[in-house]
């Protein structure tokens, strides 16, 4: 029988051989980017933004979804240069901070991947220039110059595939020009990050050939002080650079060719403490830890909710290798479209952490040093069909195909303080992996029953193959009790397993579009989600049931139904522009990490949690009451919570958490942002500008512990800033947390005692200059 994938991945190989590719005109898709003028609309002119959400360029007032467009040159004005930036700034957005940007995801609507496990599809999936990126530690990368970056709200799993059950991040980059262009930037804070971005642009071959190459340097020493060490860690260093090609041999025919590589250092810890007790749920008692609140206090920390003082004795910091490249190009068949994308990119993470997370070695805890390295690898290739607009149908219709390998070792090293003053150390290794094959067939239309009136109607068809492999030894018996069995799982020859599964899966969407005059259109759709099965494939996996080593069946595929009714519009002259959604979806077989203690130690156990519910409404409104002012409002309303969590056997009765909110999702949110820009000559502008960021409390682990709960907090930010329109540059200075507002980014149990503090950029107010010259 021949293997759909098999013909996929030729079919796909054989256009690229055969040069089909590019990109197309206005009612064509765009895979990349759109164009520099589109992406990048003037404020105080509200000119149209155009985004590629469907693989067409559309506006984004007439895309029938809850979407958020911001431009780069709004993101390089603010200084958003990450993700987990971009999410303060996006209400219905989330992002779980963590030690490793293998540990860290995005959430939207209250929805995301809490997992570590390479066998887990994120529940939000990123794609960068056309790329889907298979692991959610590939997307907390440096943004670099990028044209804009759209959010999709809400299942997209019919265009974007299977890991996009909860929403979509599109990072659209920067296009080369014809002209000759060059751009640098520069940037220092007054508590020492040091940025530098630059780049060049222009035609080798004028109007045949355009190239862009660009690069980026940051250095932000940190803003926590380990006193053991006496360093500053909780900092970065990045570097990097993209180049694109574009390649025009005729007005039929483009091809574009992209290749991008990040190097990152991070210096996260993991011992921040906020508290030396934990408060336990349903019951609300509270266990204190005098040994830890010692152990603190002899190195002069004081736990609290503004802590930023560590105590780490061993390094503890993520060095990331990211880098990958993609052909795509684009054929013009009369009024048709032919486009295929095949993408190639590699994930390097190697991680050390102190495990222990106190400075000396006591009989209290134990002292330990964890070690990982992730090599994660994806080929894909997409091929698209898109159909010319008007007429009764137009569509879109593809098939994809990815090859995607993890391949993880993580080692565990603990040493044990007995009363007598006799040390005794263990050693764990574990080695596992996973092989995903990943093929689909896609089709989305309109159906235009009149000018104004279309039915929507759209279907993906998801074949999976997942296979893992896991080997686990240690230095320990598995019959020691006590601080040898803090190593477990994880005992000699405790796991040496393999095993392999195929399933399939539906995502589509049915709705309908109705356009109210000439400025507003209002909508309803239905929204099947679907994320692939998951195998429990990480460092600690245990069973689900604590008295065996592993339960090998696989988890079962999460899928979401949801209801989404929108409005859309804007007056004439475009001084009010909005945009309003209401929804509702359901998630079963939702797939989580659900925190446990073993031997006094946490443990994740990773499993199919049952049914969660995510509803509310969410408002963006953009008002330009006077030429040169520009207010923004964004609003959301989400009540994200478990239905009916399925309790592992073997848990304790306090996993009956039915009725409790999901994690990462406060109930309200609010984004404001006002910039006004005005002349002070015929060539020199002063703009003034101010963001303020609300946020309800937020509960940050789904076993509800009341002392992981961040309580409600606002972030207010501003800047002025000197810019010359005729000769490309801007001088902005700018201060980060205007009142100095303390707040935790997560909060999780620590290892043997307290409660401990993430702890981000801005948790303290500073200051910034910024200087950006376009040439």
């Amino acid at each position: 029988m021949i293997d759909p994938r098999h013909v996929a991945l030729l079919a796909g190989t054989a256009l690229v051989t055969l040069a089909t590719p590019a990109f197309a005109q206005d009612t064509a898709p765009v895979p990349t980017t759109a164009t520099p003028r589109a992406a990048t609309p003037a404020a105080d002119t509200g000119e149209d933004v155009v985004v590629t959400a469907r693989f067409r360029n559309e506006s984004l007032q007439s895309v029938p979804i809850a979407i958020t467009a911001v431009s780069g040159q709004s993101l390089a004005e603010r200084q958003l240069n990450t993700v987990e930036n971009i999410a303060a700034t996006i209400p219905a957005v989330g992002f779980r901070s963590g030690a490793s940007n293998k540990d860290r995801t995005i959430f939207i609507r209250g929805v995301g991947t809490i997992t570590t496990s390479p066998g887990v599809e994120p529940s939000v999936s990123t794609v960068l220039d056309g790329v889907v990126l298979t692991r959610p530690g590939q997307s907390t990368l440096d943004l670099g110059e990028v044209e804009r970056i759209e959010v999709l709200r809400g299942p997209q799993g019919t265009l974007f595939g299977k890991n996009a059950s909860a929403g979509v991040v599109n990072i659209v980059t920067r296009n080369p020009t014809d002209e000759f262009r060059m751009f640098g930037e520069a940037g220092v804070t007054s508590d020492e990050e040091y940025r530098i971005k630059a780049g060049i642009s222009g035609a080798i071959v004028p109007g045949k050939v355009q190239a862009l190459i660009g690069g980026l340097y940051d250095d932000f020493k940190g803003n926590v002080r380990n006193v053991t060490r006496n360093d500053d860690v909780n900092g970065y260093r990045r570097y990097g650079a993209r180049g694109k090609l574009v390649i025009t041999p005729s007005d039929a025919l483009k091809f574009t060719i992209i290749g991008d590589y990040l190097n990152s250092r991070d210096t996260t810890p993991t011992s921040v403490y906020a508290s030396t007790s934990r408060t336990a749920y349903p019951t609300g008692t509270v266990t204190n830890s005098p040994d830890l609140a010692a152990a603190l206090t002899a190195s002069g920390i004081g736990a609290n909710a503004s802590n930023r003082r560590t105590n780490n004795d061993t390094i503890t910091d993520v060095r990331d290798e990211n880098y990958g490249g993609s052909f795509t190009g684009d054929l013009t068949l009369g009024d048709y479209h032919l486009t295929s994308i095949t993408g190639w990119r590699q994930w390097l993470n190697t991680q050390r952490q102190d495990y222990d997370s106190v400075a000396a070695l006591s009989t209290a805890f134990p002292s330990g040093q964890d070690t990982g390295r992730v090599n994660t690898k994806q080929f894909s290739e997409e091929l698209r069909l898109t159909s010319p607009k008007g007429g009764l149908i137009d569509y879109v219709l593809g098939a994809y195909y990815l090859h995607a390998t993890t391949d993880e070792t993580y080692q565990r090293t603990l040493t044990s303080l007995a009363a007598g003053g006799a040390r005794s150390t263990t050693t764990g290794v574990a080695n596992y992996g996973i092989t995903n094959d990943n093929f689909a067939l896609f089709g989305e239309a309109n159906v235009n029953f009149t000018p104004r009136f279309r039915g929507i109607a759209g279907y993906r068809s998801t074949w999976d193959s997942l296979d893992f492999y896991h080997v686990r030894t240690s230095s320990a018996d598995p019959l020691n009790t006590g601080a040898a069995a803090l190593d477990r799982p994880g005992v000699r020859a405790y796991h040496n397993a393999s095993d392999g599964l195929d399933r399939r899966g539906d995502s589509y969407r049915l709705g309908l579009q109705y356009d109210i005059g000439d400025h507003a259109q209002t909508y309803f759709t239905y929204s099947r989600g679907y994320k692939g099965p998951a195998y429990n494939v990480y460092f600690n996996m245990r069973s689900l049931n604590a008295t065996t080593p592993l339960d090998e069946v696989p988890l079962s595929p999460e899928t979401s139904n949801s209801y989404e009714v929108g409005l859309k519009g804007s007056t004439a002259d475009r001084a009010l522009s909005y945009s309003l959604a209401a929804f509702t979806t359901n998630f079963d077989g939702y797939q989580a990490s659900f925190n446990d203690v073993v031997a006094g130690a946490q443990v994740s156990r990773l499993i199919n949690a049952g049914s969660v519910r995510s509803r509310g409404a969410e408002a963006d409104v953009t008002l330009r009451p006077t030429k040169g002012l520009t207010l923004d409002i964004s609003a959301a309303y989400t009540d994200a919570t478990v239905r009916n969590f399925l309790c592992p056997p073997g848990a304790p009765t306090s996993c009956n958490i039915d009725g409790q909110p999901l994690p990462y999702a406060p109930k309200i949110k609010l984004y404001e942002n006002a910039a006004y820009r005005f002349a002070l000559s015929d060539t020199l502008a002063l703009e003034l500008q101010s963001d303020v960021t609300f946020s309800s409390k937020v509960q940050y682990a789904l076993a509800q512990t009341p002392s992981t709960v961040q309580p409600a907090y606002a972030i207010w930010n501003a800047s002025v800033a000197l810019l010359s329109d005729q000769s490309g540059w801007q001088l902005r200075a700018y201060v980060k947390n205007l009142t100095n507002t303390s707040y935790s980014s997560f909060l999780t149990a620590g290892t043997f005692a307290g409660t401990v503090r993430f702890v981000p950029r801005d948790d303290q107010r500073y200051a910034g200059l910024l200087l950006r010259k376009d040439f």
